[in-house]
């Protein structure tokens, strides 16, 4: 009975060992030894959010507030905030006017991570980098990718703008000439 050839060089050599008792010392020798695996860091996890709640929020014109980051506007807060845990805050715009471009066009960023302003009424004409200057009226939309400088043109006096930011708290950078 003929015998069979090795199919592989692998296969050949193992097979040229196990016939030399002399190469079997020097094979052991050099044949790597299994490495054992080492155990992998645990990998921090988010904690998970607490669970979101329910946000209702009714139009009170008392509910619009001069408390928010821009001293020409009055915010009213729906309530995302503090239902989310922080995930994210939605508010209700109006610009004062008459619009003062010395106050209003400074140009800024915020350090966010989802920007969404929607004109419920009225118009305001917005610069954005990268997009240049952009008239938006009631009806229109658009979103701020995280970062990008942008500044307010100019408004109607009845302007008013729904924004939905993620997270809720966010540092906004006003830039120099």
């Amino acid at each position: 009975m003929a015998k069979k050839k090795p199919k592989s060089r692998a296969a050949a050599k193992t097979a040229a060992l196990k016939k030399s008792p002399a190469r079997k010392t020097a094979a052991k020798s050099s044949v790597r030894k299994p490495i054992k695996a080492k155990r992998a860091s645990p990998v921090a996890k988010p904690k998970p959010r607490p669970k979101q709640r329910i946000a209702v929020s009714h139009h009170r014109e008392e509910d619009f507030k001069a408390d928010g980051l821009r001293t020409y506007a009055k915010y009213r807060d729906l309530g995302i905030a503090d239902a989310s845990h922080g995930l994210a805050r939605a508010h209700v715009i109006r610009l004062i006017g008459p619009c003062n471009p010395d106050e209003v066009s400074k140009l800024h960023f915020h350090d966010v991570e989802f920007q969404m302003v929607y004109v419920l009424k009225g118009w305001v004409k917005t610069y954005m980098e990268g997009q240049g200057e952009t008239l938006m009226k009631q009806g229109s939309s658009w979103t701020q990718p995280p970062r990008i400088k942008h500044l307010i043109m100019d408004y109607s006096d009845d302007v008013e703008l729904l924004e939905v930011i993620l997270p809720a708290d966010f540092k906004t950078v006003e830039l120099t000439a």
